[in-house]
């Protein structure tokens, strides 16, 4: 097929790069030195979001934020410029729900298709093929997508319709969120008991409190090493989702709100680009 792949970061160029070795060709926008092993793999680069809507049957995008994806779809020589009937556009952002349905509605208009796909699993589940794919689609344009979804990830699930996949992936980046911080309070009063965080931790890890979490995010958190995975400024920005959707829903989820707290002093400390699993450091 001709696909369109647009947003090549960190967990896009591995999604991208499966797409490519699955014998699809590949039409980008905005690529960079880092993402240029893309192109040597037969990618073809092309100079604008428009150009490749015109070129492309499916066109996804992996953008970091709202605006973002509101820029790369409806700004000058964007996506929506440049499609057609029966064209499908697939967003794979984590992003606002509500306005992943406006969106869907202004392609709609078009004659397009629209498909929210949010993911987790991080930087090493994009790389393994391994992705928790959470999709917001019809049934029709979800069977049309799914050969794609597999090969970029194993645990796919269509949600509902539009703004679906992107509520999951709120209520994800919550739960996630909340329990790194669960682990982080845990090992700092280990600490500060005197105990060895690591013996802690190792002792949970064949209790109730395990968790993936507690191995992966706990480890990190003892060893230190805090490279992103999945950066505190973009689980920031999922959580400030989840805090907007509550109001509107008028729902209390105080933890969630003392989460964007401890997330903002991160930030304030630094640790913005950091791994999640950082959150230990604004303890301190």
């Amino acid at each position: 097929m001709k696909i369109g792949f647009i947003g090549l970061g960190v967990m896009g160029r591995p999604m991208a790069n499966h797409l490519i070795a699955a014998g699809h060709e590949l039409f980008l926008h905005r690529v960079k030195d880092v993402s240029q092993h893309l192109v040597d793999a037969g990618g073809k680069a092309l100079e604008s979001a428009k150009a490749v809507a015109e070129t492309s049957e499916i066109i996804i995008l992996m953008l970091p934020d709202t605006p973002d994806v509101e820029a790369v779809l409806f700004g000058e020589e964007g996506v929506a410029s440049g499609l057609s009937e029966k064209k499908l556009v697939i967003d794979m952002s984590s992003i606002s729900p509500v306005a992943t349905k406006n969106f869907a509605q202004r392609i709609g208009k078009l004659g397009a298709s629209y498909v929210d796909a949010p993911v987790s699993g991080g930087e090493v589940g994009a790389k393994a093929g391994s992705l928790t794919i959470m999709v917001g689609a019809s049934e029709t344009d979800f069977e049309r997508a799914l050969p794609l979804f597999q090969l970029m990830g194993q645990n796919i699930t269509r949600i509902g319709d539009v703004g679906d996949g992107q509520t999951a992936k709120v209520v994800n980046q919550v739960i996630v969120g909340l329990t790194i911080e669960a682990v982080a309070e845990g090992l700092s009063l280990a600490k500060a008991a005197g105990a060895d965080p690591a013996k802690v931790r190792e002792a949970l890890m064949g209790g109730f409190a395990s968790s993936r979490i507690l191995e992966v995010h706990g480890e990190r958190m003892i060893k230190e090493t805090f490279d992103p995975g999945f950066r505190i400024r973009l689980h920031r920005k999922d959580i400030g989702l989840a805090m907007e959707a509550a109001k509107a829903l008028e729902l209390y989820l105080p933890h969630s709100a003392s989460l964007q707290q401890l997330m903002n002093k991160a930030l304030a400390d630094g640790l913005g680009d950091k791994d999640h699993s950082a959150l230990i450091k604004a303890l301190s």
